[in-house]
């Protein structure tokens, strides 16, 4: 098991990155390559992010279980 400040970190890393593709992607899909699609995407990964990083570390120990279960 790692220890928990890398795992603090990756999920650092990991919701950033999920946050910033999520929004983009479906910001994207509504709006299309528009400037008011950039000044959204940036609002909604500004507000997404935060959340995002305190849902994982709920559900990460929750998705570390499950996985650890169905592995071994």
């Amino acid at each position: 098991m790692q220890n928990k400040k890398t795992i603090i970190f990756a999920q650092f890393f990991i919701s950033l990155m999920m946050a910033f593709l999520m929004t983009g992607i479906f910001s994207f899909i509504e709006l299309g390559f528009t400037i008011f699609w950039l000044i959204t995407w940036t609002k909604h990964f500004i507000i997404a992010w935060p959340i995002a990083f305190c849902l994982s570390l709920v559900v990460g120990n929750l998705g570390f279980k499950l996985a650890h279960k169905i592995t071994s």
